[in-house]
């Protein structure tokens, strides 16, 4: 009996060393579900995967230096900072993305995908004073 469990057990531990967690995918269009009186509201799943591994898709958008410990990753394209705006102009289809090591701006038009943690809540970058609401903190970035 005692040779039996010791094998279960070394099988057990022989499959769970190999499993790791597999990233959620999350798209633009579902980080949130709509407004209310407060601004943008994080949809369900945005809630459900707070803490969890996510992969998304995007393009990064000009950082405010050359080299950032964040950047803003956007659903499309684009050639200006998005938080440069106004509120009123906040666009609701950026992510912030946080990383260990400054990284250098890559051109503005090339897909990224990235993998990391989601983080929900309001956090301010000590650097440059910027507030987040919804942030990823990077394992993986790749083009």
């Amino acid at each position: 009996m005692r040779r039996l469990v010791l094998l279960l057990l070394t099988t057990l531990l022989a499959l769970f060393s190999g499993w790791t967690a597999r990233a959620e995918n999350l798209d633009f269009s579902e980080i949130y579900s709509g407004y209310s009186a407060e601004g943008l509201t994080f949809s369900d799943k945005t809630q459900s995967l707070a803490g969890g591994e996510v992969t998304i898709s995007g393009y990064m958008a000009p950082p405010l230096t050359p080299t950032i410990r964040f950047f803003v990753l956007t659903e499309v394209p684009m050639s200006v900072c998005p938080f440069c705006s106004s509120d009123a102009d906040w666009p609701d289809n950026i992510i912030v993305v946080k990383v260990d090591d400054p990284v250098t701006a890559l051109p503005y038009d090339s897909p990224i995908t990235v993998s990391g943690t989601l983080e929900i809540g309001s956090e301010t970058d000590p650097e440059t004073g910027f507030v987040s609401q919804l942030r990823i903190h990077a394992d993986s970035i790749s083009g």
